[in-house]
């Protein structure tokens, strides 16, 4: 509760019908009563900090007074921050994380300074020898200098090997000669890159010996220390406004004849001797660790904003009243409609999915990091495959759920101030950046069709793709659908295990018509995406059930809130492809009626404990930056204030009057 308004009082029976303790969920979420603690502590640290209130909305700045102010903030913020990171105990880690979830809230229209920390120091810990370390990593965490990723082109995105920015070696010098040889070349949407960088690591088409060695990792310097001007050769702006994330600072760069000492090629993995003689890394697929640490935050990141928008349209229709639902009574709720709560609690759900499942492979990576450490690269493509597809439909469902829920809102959610265009405009851009999604569910469908010839020839899979081998030998250990979790989990895999086969042999049919390998592809691409997307369906399912049945130290009345979030996921899902699952599982058309009648019976069983759950997030006001999701649900008196700060509201009558409209209105007379 962060408000200072008076609770609205259909907010207050809302809290009051809840059938469960809000708290017990914050703490669950956090991960023990002692981070909850520390995280609110975070929170009254950072938000009410009277020097990162905006002097006047950000919405009525002009795009360079934003971008300044945006900085402004961001170097308060992050020397709070570097403060916060000087203590240590075991909750440091919790500390830093909880700390970047509120910075991003604060700069809720993007972070100029987030590659930084994202991309570039990232890069620099899984590429960089220890000796390149020493001498860029503290001083990137020290937020000595500010580093940004440069590897996307204004020609090139998410196909690497296109990449046409050059690095040419010259053994007389030592050095590197990087240049943009065309317009196409030019690096094109790194954020921060525009007026906030002054360092880049730079993907760039190696070639030593005059042997072109592919696409290569470079540390460059973009402007200088001390004045910030762009270093000789270097070609530097903003690439201009966007539909949303409008103060990262995305910008463009271009090389020419740009010289850099050979030691700034990152070379932890692949390496350029002084005679320029080239020594080829162990393994291609090193060169993925920082996408996927990336693509497991991006998980991270749309449960939570899914969580923002659910929380803003459930509070709000627990105050809005609209209509009569029955003769002479009084207007009721919203969100007693039904199909109200068809529209909000699917996403408040999906939160919790991709929360959970967000949280089972930000533990994988963690471990498979520490197995490249040791060389160990066997699980790498099982993780590389499952952030691929979970990126492309998790960003997806995130973008459709923050929309869903504006629409939810009628009129209001159109409003600025509802903050939903700024959580759509962040939500819709991950389905692009870091990964096109459908090339994305591409790569995890290569990586399936080679699970599903092993299990063909009975080699042990990994966990993830272990369904497969039960399809194979045809042990799924379900025979007719029954309405259970379990029958769920099955009936998810029946269907990713079918479409994979499917692709397999409509591959295998066009392989034999004599078709080429490319074309053969391309020709089953559809069928592909579909797969991968079947694939990242049936974990989400898996991990959230399997996640919920873990839990040991809850209360019934939690758990069992829980797991009806978990079968509405489930269930909301499999309607919606419901044609998948009468094809290709145990589901049968006399099912769908009763599944219909789960799903209308879980939204009647959330109904009492929705604005409880989202009170569970726990979301400080300032967080939410809503009109209509303030805890104290006053969203009247708020809009109006919102509105009132307008500054075409400081004066009765605009200049225009005088200067165009009455001159307008005399002459057509």
């Amino acid at each position: 509760m962060n408000s200072r308004k008076p609770e609205h009082e259909d907010l207050k029976k809302e809290r009051m019908k809840s059938t469960f303790n809000p708290l017990e969920l914050t703490i669950l979420l956090d991960g023990g009563r002692e981070k909850t603690k520390i995280r609110r502590e975070l929170e009254s640290n950072f938000f009410l900090d009277p020097d990162l209130k905006d002097p006047v909305p950000i919405d009525f700045l002009s795009h360079k007074e934003m971008y300044e102010e945006t900085i402004r903030k961001t170097c308060i913020l992050y020397k709070k921050f570097l403060e916060l990171k000087k203590s240590e105990d075991e909750f440091s880690a919790f500390r830093e994380r909880a700390a970047m979830t509120i910075v991003s809230a604060i700069l809720k229209d993007g972070n100029p300074f987030v590659m930084n920390t994202a991309m570039f120091i990232t890069t620099l810990r899984r590429q960089a020898t220890p000796e390149q370390q020493k001498k860029w990593l503290k001083r990137a965490l020290d937020f000595k200098i500010l580093g940004t990723y440069a590897q996307t082109e204004l020609g090139h995105g998410t196909y690497i090997r296109g990449l046409e920015t050059t690095a040419h070696y010259h053994p007389e010098t030592q050095e590197f000669v990087i240049n943009s040889p065309t317009l196409s070349s030019y690096k094109w949407w790194p954020g921060g890159m525009g007026h906030t960088a002054n360092y880049a690591v730079v993907a760039a088409q190696l070639y030593t010996q005059e042997v072109h060695r592919g696409v290569h990792i470079f540390i460059v310097q973009l402007r200088d220390e001390e004045t910030h001007e762009p270093m000789p050769g270097m070609k530097i702006g903003e690439i201009g406004t966007k539909f949303g994330m409008h103060t990262i600072n995305n910008g463009f760069l271009a090389f020419q004849n740009v010289h850099i000492p050979r030691d700034q090629m990152l070379m932890k993995n692949a390496k350029v001797l002084e005679d320029g003689s080239y020594v080829k890394s162990p393994s291609d697929k090193l060169v993925y660790g920082t996408m996927i640490y990336v693509r497991v935050v991006m998980l991270q990141t749309c449960a939570y904003q899914l969580g923002l928008a659910a929380t803003i349209a459930i509070r709000y229709s627990a105050v809005r009243r609209q209509s009569e639902m029955k003769p002479g009574e009084p207007e009721p709720q919203i969100l007693d409609y039904r199909t109200q709560q068809y529209k909000l609690f699917p996403s408040l759900a999906t939160s919790f999915a991709f929360r959970f499942t967000a949280n089972w492979l930000w533990n994988l990576y963690n471990e498979i990091i520490v197995e490249l450490e040791k060389g160990t690269l066997r699980r790498l493509p099982e993780l590389h495959a499952l952030c691929c597809c979970l990126k492309a439909v998790c960003t997806y469902e995130a973008a459709k759920g923050v929309e869903t829920c504006r629409l939810a809102c009628g009129g209001h959610g159109y409003m600025t101030c509802s903050n939903f265009s700024t959580l759509y405009g962040a939500a819709t851009a991950r389905c692009t950046y870091e990964g096109e999604n459908t090339v994305m569910l591409l790569q995890t469908a290569r990586y399936l069709l080679k699970a599903w010839q092993q299990a063909k020839e009975g080699v042990a899979l990994p966990p993830t793709v272990a369904y497969l081998s039960r399809a194979v030998t045809g042990s799924t250990g379900l025979k007719s659908w029954q309405n259970t979790t379990e029958s769920i989990v099955t009936a998810f895999q029946q269907v990713a295990a079918s479409k994979i086969k499917s692709c397999a042999d409509s591959m295998a049919k066009r392989m034999q018509m004599g078709i080429s390998p490319t074309d053969t592809w391309n020709m089953t691409s559809i069928e592909l995406a579909q797969c991968a997307e079947a694939h990242a369906r049936a974990f989400i399912v898996e991990k959230s059930v399997s996640t919920i049945e873990g839990m040991h130290n809850v209360s019934a009345a939690m758990k069992s809130i829980l797991t009806q979030l978990c079968e509405l996921y489930a269930v909301y899902t499999l309607l919606n492809n419901k044609g998948d699952f009468l094809m290709f599982s145990s589901v049968t058309s006399s099912n769908i009626a009763s599944i219909q009648q789960w799903m209308e019976m879980l939204l009647l069983e959330l109904r009492p404990n929705a604005v409880g759950i989202v009170d569970g997030f726990d979301f400080h006001d300032a967080a939410l930056s809503s009109t209509l999701g303030a805890w104290d649900g006053q969203v009247y008196e708020r809009l109006f204030e919102a509105a009132s700060q307008s500054p075409l509201n400081k004066e009765s009558v605009n200049q225009s009057f005088h200067k165009y409209l009455k001159p307008f209105l005399k002459s057509s007379m």
